[in-house]
């Protein structure tokens, strides 16, 4: 029996999601094991610390700006000095957009962190996966070619590496800053092209490690939290009746914690079933 203590990791976990998230881990570990809440505000990783509930695993914070471009490669080797490797990340950090904000304004900072921040944990923690295993990137049902123009699919359908991707994301968030999108095939909501990249670059990870991964028990995998009852949510839609972060959060740990379903690597999952990539 493997007794080696666990260690996992979420990111964007001082509300919200991830803070549903590290407080799941938490009450499902074993007192031995750590879970590493992130964030980038010191105060808020903080205070998010001392409120978590007592039993299970250690809660340790740790700051992590993923739009930092060198941040999560230095967190990897911290922890990877303490702990010779991680059992479980979760990378759930966000830049959120609401209704009034421009997307010319907003994208690069949006696509520094959904998009490039996504690229560099899994660059960061994918060496650093133990037997067993989860590397999970919280994206959306929208992260699909379904949502995307037929003309549009070759460019996040065909890249095998991360950096394509991240160049497929760079062309797209330079066509939002300088207003070509608007008469191109873009979607105007710019969620939809964001989280079709997080899920290619899911993919093309999964391109390049499938068959060592799923010998070693290893899952790479995006999921779909569904919508959540959120004031950011709430800016767009009426969640008054959607499950709260805490009740979201559940099947996200039985993605973390169960056996692996080999169906799910590489893929967008949600409620527990892989979604279509394609139409």
């Amino acid at each position: 029996m493997n007794t080696t203590p666990k260690v996992a990791l979420v990111t964007g976990a001082t509300q919200g999601l991830g803070l549903a998230l590290v407080e799941g881990l938490a009450g499902r570990m074993a007192p031995q094991d750590t879970v590493y809440l992130t964030g980038r505000d010191v105060d808020r990783v903080t205070q998010a610390v001392d409120a978590m509930p007592g039993g299970g695993a250690r809660v340790r914070g740790e700051l992590l700006d993923v739009a930092d471009p060198e941040a999560a490669g230095r967190l990897a080797a911290r922890l990877k000095e303490r702990h010779q490797g991680v059992d479980i990340v979760f990378n759930n950090a966000v830049m959120r957009v609401g209704p009034d904000d421009d997307p010319r304004e907003i994208v690069d900072a949006y696509a520094e962190v959904n998009n490039f921040g996504t690229t560099r944990v899994l660059r960061a923690f994918a060496p650093l996966l133990r037997d067993d295993g989860r590397l999970i990137v919280v994206a959306s049902s929208l992260g699909t070619l379904h949502h995307l123009a037929p003309v549009l699919h070759d460019r996040f359908d065909g890249p095998t590496s991360l950096d394509e991707v991240d160049e497929q994301v760079a062309a797209w968030r330079d066509a939002v800053r300088d207003g070509s999108a608007r008469g191109g095939a873009w979607p105007g909501f710019v969620n939809i092209p964001s989280k079709i990249g997080q899920v290619a670059a899911v993919r093309a990870l999964a391109h390049r490690r499938r068959e060592p991964d799923l010998a070693r028990g290893i899952l790479l995998a995006a999921v779909c939290p569904g919508m959540m009852n959120t004031p950011t949510s709430g800016m767009w839609w009426d969640v008054s009746g959607a499950p709260s972060p805490a009740e979201a959060a559940l099947a996200l740990l039985d993605l973390a914690l169960d056996p692996v379903d080999p169906d799910h690597y590489g893929r967008l999952v949600r409620d527990g079933q892989a979604l279509p990539w394609s139409p």
